[in-house]
């Protein structure tokens, strides 16, 4: 029999929410985080709005030490995996180490370390770069601190598949469940508020160039103007779903379904992430995530859509949702919690599955923020202005990469749930 992979442990940091249930409040709520910048000067730059977590503090939940050596994401990454860890109630790993891996998503990896060690290095000289510059930046620097921390030296690993990334970490957790590991810590973050790291997106063409909060990050609208970056995260544990019974522990969803695709890097300067391009792929990934589930489309419940606030990328969006959901796809519940705290790359998706499995556990699926039914223009059923109550079995969840990377996964109700 295959081996179930279940969530018991959400753990989140968010421009919402200081953790899990305060972000969940907030986005049952529809409220927006989307604001100025205030992490550094961004009066000079087209794109002066985002989703900042403010007031964090880890020194809480990390060494003092650990915070010197690592970047604000993998800060991020280091509490929101302390909550997931508790919340699942797993114990010390001491020897049971060995069961448990670490995956985590990475994008665009420690910017501010590394911008703070480039600035010293053209400033002062090369005696004056960190020996932690090398670790702080790498894409894996989360993963090995996670497994560190917490002696988890299963499998572990990496995923850097941009936006799609949270979803492909998921899938990776799965699959290392159904080869014999007993839990996984899993997820991703991001830290993308920076100079450097805005100057690196500005390019793409998608970001909301814009001054007003309430008008900036507005998916599915026929207004929709890009939209903004956002920080956090969300750090879960995966686990066999006998180990999670024999445990005692609630089980908040099963992880039913997952595929991905590529569709390919754009040719199109005007579309360099590849959005538009991007239905054809979207959809495989679709349609596979709901064969490897074995539902049909009128099984799914909601979908938590990915949203990147671009025209072309919404409809593309849209359209894969009529080729892999046909009918279905303009009567199913969407929604795009994410216009409230920005998109956050290697850490959205991630962000989505824990939206997803609260929506699935208290029966509501939050609202789009800062959207009104008469701006939609897409034939979707866009959720706006208040939570919408239903009972939820299968929810949808799909997620697209800068590049052309596109992943689908479907949470199924957890399986002793009456």
């Amino acid at each position: 029999m295959t081996r179930r992979a279940v969530l018991t442990g959400l753990g989140v940091v968010a421009p919402t929410g200081g953790d899990t249930e305060e972000y969940w409040t907030a986005t049952l709520a529809g409220r927006s985080a989307i604001g100025p910048i205030t992490h550094f000067d961004a009066s000079a730059y087209p794109a002066r709005l985002a989703g900042e977590v403010r007031d964090f503090d880890a020194g809480g939940a990390v060494e003092q030490r650990i915070l010197a050596q690592t970047d604000r994401w993998t800060h991020f990454a280091l509490v929101a995996a302390s909550r997931a860890l508790a919340a699942a109630g797993l114990p010390d790993a001491g020897d049971e180490g060995f069961s448990i891996g670490v995956t985590t998503s990475a994008s665009s990896g420690g910017n501010l370390f590394g911008q703070r060690e480039i600035q010293a290095l053209w400033s002062k000289g090369p005696a004056f770069v960190g020996p932690y510059q090398s670790i702080a930046w790498f894409y894996a620097a989360s993963t090995g601190q996670l497994s560190i921390a917490n002696q988890l030296r299963g499998p572990c690993g990496v995923i850097c598949t941009e936006g799609a990334g949270g979803l492909d970490a998921l899938g990776h957790a799965r699959r290392a469940i159904r080869r014999g590991t007993r839990a996984v810590l899993t997820g991703g973050t991001e830290a993308p508020i920076g100079p450097y790291a805005l100057t690196c997106q500005i390019p793409a063409g998608t970001l909301f160039t814009g001054a007003d909060p309430e008008r900036a990050y507005r998916p599915f609208t026929r207004d929709a103007a890009g939209h903004v970056p956002g920080e956090g995260g969300a750090m879960m544990v995966v686990e066999e779903w006998a180990s999670a019974r024999d445990r005692g522990v609630p089980v908040l969803a099963e992880i039913a379904g997952y595929a991905t695709a590529f569709a390919g890097p754009s040719d199109d300067r005007a579309d360099a992430g590849g959005w538009a391009a991007s239905a054809p792929a979207l959809a495989a990934a679709i349609g596979g995530a709901l064969a490897d589930a074995g539902l049909s489309p009128s099984d799914i419940d909601a979908v938590v859509a990915d949203a990147v606030g671009v025209r072309a990328a919404d409809r593309a969006e849209v359209e894969a949702l009529r080729i892999a959901l046909g009918e279905r796809a303009a009567r199913a519940p969407v929604t795009a919690p994410k216009a409230g705290v920005g998109r956050l790359y290697s850490g959205g998706a991630a962000l989505d599955v824990v939206t997803a499995a609260l929506a699935i556990r208290d029966g509501a699926l939050p609202p789009t923020p800062s959207v009104i039914p008469a701006d939609v223009d897409e034939d979707i059923d866009l959720v706006t202005g208040e939570p919408r109550r239903l009972p939820l079995s299968n929810v949808l969840v799909i997620a697209r990469g800068f590049g052309g990377f596109a992943s689908a996964l479907v949470l199924r109700r957890p399986p002793d749930a009456g």
